[in-house]
C-alpha cells in the first residue's frame, strides 16, 4: 500500500478542522463528526485548543483512501503559529489548500500559497463553505488566480451556492470545457504536449489529459481545484478521489540508509521525550542505535506508527511514514536523525519580530519557569528562550499578541506558573558597516590564555546569514580547537554591539596557534602547559568583538508589506493614520468603491494598525501584512540589554570568566 503524507493548510476560520473531521467520517475512520465550537475534534486535543476554537500544535491523524494510506497533518491557521506550518512543509508529500467561499483569499492563504509553490509542494485547492450566505465561485477562481497562482484549474462545478442544498458536480472524464481548460493550461507548461496539440488538437484525448494533469499536479505546477462544504459534505468525495489519484505518494527505499527528519517533539506522561519523525528513507527498528543532529545519539526504546485514525506500537517504521518514537532523549525539533538529507535548511517564512519579558508573578517561580519555558522552547525553538542572569529576566520571541496569550495560559494550566509580560517590544538585527581584524597570540600581553586567535568581520549580501571562513592552513589547528572556535563565534554574534544578533557577515580565521599537550618529566599532565579547547572558546568572543567594534555595526528594523483595502471614503482618515505609523505608501490603486493601497510598514506598528482599523473604516477595512525585509533605523538606533557577561567590557569579561575556571 502506498503512502501520502498530506498536508492540510488554510487561514484561520476557513474551516481546515472541519474539513479534517469530515475526510475521517468519510473514510469510515471516526462514526460521528466532531465540531470545533464544541470542542469534540480529533486532531484539536489540547484543552487550550478546544477552548479557543484554534489549532495551535500540528498534530496527525490518518485513514486509508483505495490503495493508499494518508497520514494527514492538520497544521495552524493563525499567523501567530506560523512555526508550526513551516516545521509540517519539510515533510509533505502534498497539501490541500483551503480557502473559504466566503471570505476568499485572505493574507495567511497567499502566505502558505507561496511557500508551497517555492518548495514545489504538490497543492490541491479545496474551497470551502459554499453552504454559507455570500459564497462566491467564479469570481472567487478570478481572484485566486491574480493572488494565488494562474495555473489554478476548476475541476468540477458548484450550484446552489449560499444554501443548504449547495453542492458540487465533479466534471465528467470527456467534458469538453474541462478537456479545453486542460488542455490550454496544460500545454503552458509541456512543450511537446504542446507541438502534438497543435498538430493534432485529437492527439489530446481524455485518457492523456488526465495523466498530464497528474503528472505536472505531481511537479506542483498546476492545482486543481474543487467546491464543497466540510459540514454538510458537499465536494469532499470529490476531493478524496483527487488526493487519491492526482497526489504523489512517498518516495525512498526501505532498504537504505536511514534518514529522516524531526517535525515535532512531546513529552509522555512521565515526561519523556517522543519524536515525530519523517522517513525518507531506511528502516528505524526497536533498539537501534539512531545518531541524530550534530553529535546526538540514542537508543529506540518504542516506535508507534499511524494507522486508521490512531498512533499504534510497531517494531520498525520504514521509509515514507511517519513515526512516534521513543528513546532519543536529547533530540530537538528539526534535527535530522540519520544521514542528513541534502536540502537546504532555510526558513520558509519570516522570523519572528517581537519579543516580550516574562515574569512571574510569585518571585520564588522564577526557577519554575525556567524549566517550563525550556519545555515550550522543546516544541517552538523559535521562541528562542534568552535568559539575562544579570538582570534575572527571561525573553521569548513571538510572532504576535496571541501567542503570548497561548503561552500564558500553557505556563498556567501545564505547569502551574502564573505570568505577566512587559511590553512587547521589536526585533531588530545588526550588520556589519565594514570591514574590522583583531588579534591575539599566545604568552603574548595581555592575552590571559594559551591560544592564538586572529578573526577579521567583513559585510556579506543581505540573507546570506553568518559564514565561518578559513585563512589557516588546514590542518594547522586540531579539529576540536576549530571546532570551539566556530561555534562560539555563532554564538556570540547572538549579540552585536548594541545587543541585536549580527547578520550578513563573513568572519574569517585569519591566525591560530595552540600549544600541544605536555607534561612533566614523570609523565603527568601539566594542564597550565596545554591548550584546551576552553582558552579558544574563553579568548574568541574578545577577539571576535573587537573586530566588530572596528568595524562598526548598523541597526536594521523588520519592515512588514502591507495591502490595504478600505472603503474610499475612508482614505482621508486612513492615510494621517499611517504616515503617523511610519508607514510608506507604494502605490494605490481605485476599485470601484473600495481604495487598494500597498507599502511598507515598520512590524512595531502592525498591531497599532490592526487595532484601529475597524474603527478608522467602520469594520470594512481588510489588512494584509507579511515580512518583507529589514530597514536601517535612522537616528539613534536602539538597544538591547546584554544578557552575556559582556566581552566589549574586557575587565568585566575576564573576571567572570576567571572566576568560573
Amino acid at each position: 500500500m502506498r503512502t501520502l503524507n498530506l498536508g492540510i493548510l488554510a487561514h484561520v476560520d476557513a474551516g481546515k478542522t472541519s474539513l479534517t473531521e469530515r475526510l475521517l467520517h468519510a473514510a469510515g475512520v471516526i462514526d460521528e463528526i466532531g465540531s470545533v465550537d464544541d470542542g469534540s475534534t480529533q486532531t484539536d486535543s489540547l484543552a487550550l485548543e478546544r477552548r479557543r476554537g484554534i489549532t495551535i500544535k500540528s498534530a496527525v491523524v490518518s485513514f486509508v483512501v483505495g490503495d493508499v494510506a494518508v497520514n494527514l497533518i492538520d497544521t495552524p491557521g493563525h499567523p501567530d503559529f506560523i512555526a508550526e506550518v513551516e516545521r509540517v512543509l519539510n515533510v509533505l508529500d502534498g497539501a490541500v489548500l483551503v480557502v473559504s467561499a466566503v471570505e476568499g483569499v485572505q493574507p495567511q492563504t497567499r502566505v502558505l500559497m507561496r511557500a508551497l509553490r517555492r518548495l514545489r509542494i504538490p497543492t490541491l485547492v479545496f474551497v470551502n463553505k459554499i453552504d454559507r450566505r455570500g459564497a462566491r465561485d467564479a469570481g472567487l477562481l478570478r481572484s485566486m488566480s491574480e493572488k494565488l497562482s494562474p495555473s489554478i484549474v476548476a475541476m468540477g462545478s458548484a450550484r446552489a451556492l449560499g444554501t443548504a442544498r449547495a453542492a458540487f458536480t465533479p466534471h465528467a472524464p470527456d467534458d469538453p470545457c474541462l478537456a479545453a481548460a486542460l488542455a490550454d493550461l496544460l500545454t503552458g507548461h509541456d512543450d511537446t504536449l504542446l507541438a502534438a496539440y497543435l498538430d493534432d488538437e485529437r492527439a489530446l484525448t481524455h485518457e492523456r489529459l488526465r495523466r498530464e494533469l497528474a503528472a505536472q499536479t505531481g511537479r506542483a505546477l498546476v492545482h486543481p481545484v474543487f467546491f464543497g462544504s466540510a459540514i454538510t459534505g458537499a465536494g469532499v468525495h470529490a476531493l478524496i478521489a483527487g488526493v487519491r489519484e492526482l497526489l504523489p505518494a512517498a518516495g525512498g527505499d526501505a532498504a537504505g540508509p536511514v534518514s529522516g527528519t524531526v517535525f515535532k517533539v512531546e513529552r509522555g506522561p512521565s515526561g519523556e521525550k517522543i519524536a515525530y519523525v519523517r522517513l525518507f528513507s531506511g528502516t528505524v527498528r526497536l533498539r537501534d542505535r539512531l545518531p541524530f543532529g550534530h553529535h546526538g545519539e540514542g537508543k529506540v526504546t518504542a516506535i508507534s506508527v499511524f494507522d486508521h485514525g490512531s498512533d499504534v506500537r510497531s517494531a520498525s517504521v520504514s521509509a515514507g511514514r511517519i513515526g512516534r518514537i521513543w528513546g532519543l532523549d536529547d533530540i530537538r525539533i528539526g534535527d535530522r536523525v540519520g544521514e542528513p538529507r541534502a536540502t537546504s535548511d532555510d526558513h520558509h517564512f519570516a522570523p519572528p519580530t517581537l519579543e516580550t519579558v516574562v515574569v512571574p508573578l510569585d518571585p520564588a517561580g522564577r526557577g519554575a519557569l525556567h524549566a517550563a519555558l525550556a519545555r515550550l522552547a522543546e516544541q517552538d525553538p523559535l521562541i528562542d528562550l534568552r535568559q539575562d542572569d544579570v538582570r534575572q529576566e527571561l525573553s521569548v520571541s513571538l510572532y504576535g499578541e496571541v501567542q503570548k496569550e497561548v503561552i500564558q495560559a500553557t505556563l498556567a494550566e501545564e505547569f502551574g506558573v502564573d505570568v505577566t509580560f512587559r511590553e512587547t517590544t521589536t526585533i531588530c538585527v545588526e550588520r556589519p558597516a565594514g570591514t574590522g581584524e583583531a588579534v591575539e597570540v599566545i604568552a603574548k600581553e595581555p592575552n590571559p590564555f594559551l591560544a592564538t586567535v586572529g578573526l577579521r568581520v567583513d559585510p556579506a549580501p543581505v540573507g546570506s546569514g553568518v559564514r565561518f571562513v578559513l585563512e589557516i592552513e588546514l590542518g594547522s589547528l586540531p579539529s576540536a580547537f576549530l571546532r570551539a572556535i566556530e561555534e562560539t563565534v555563532r554564538e556570540t554574534l547572538r549579540q552585536g554591539l548594541r545587543g541585536w544578533q549580527v547578520t550578513d557577515c563573513a568572519v574569517t580565521l585569519t591566525r591560530s596557534g595552540y600549544w600541544a599537550r605536555q607534561s612533566h618529566s614523570g609523565g603527568v599532565f601539566d594542564a597550565s602547559m596545554s591548550s584546551t579547547a576552553g582558552d579558544f572558546r574563553h579568548l574568541t568572543p574578545l577577539i571576535l568583538m573587537s573586530a566588530l567594534s572596528r568595524a562598526g555595526t548598523r541597526v536594521y528594523e523588520p519592515m512588514h508589506r502591507f495591502h490595504l483595502d478600505v472603503p474610499a471614503e475612508s482614505v482621508g482618515v486612513v492615510m494621517p493614520v499611517l504616515a503617523g505609523l511610519r508607514a510608506v505608501p507604494r502605490d494605490s490603486v481605485a476599485r470601484g468603491s473600495s481604495y487598494v493601497l500597498e507599502g511598507d510598514l515598520p512590524a512595531a506598528h502592525v498591531h497599532a494598525l490592526q487595532r484601529r482599523l475597524p474603527s478608522l473604516t467602520g469594520g470594512e477595512g481588510i489588512l494584509d501584512c507579511a515580512f518583507d525585509h529589514y530597514q536601517e533605523v535612522t537616528g539613534t538606533p536602539p538597544a538591547r540589554p546584554r544578557t552575556d557577561h559582556n566581552p566589549l567590557d574586557r575587565k568585566e569579561y575576564l573576571l567572570h570568566v576567571m572566576r568560573s575556571v
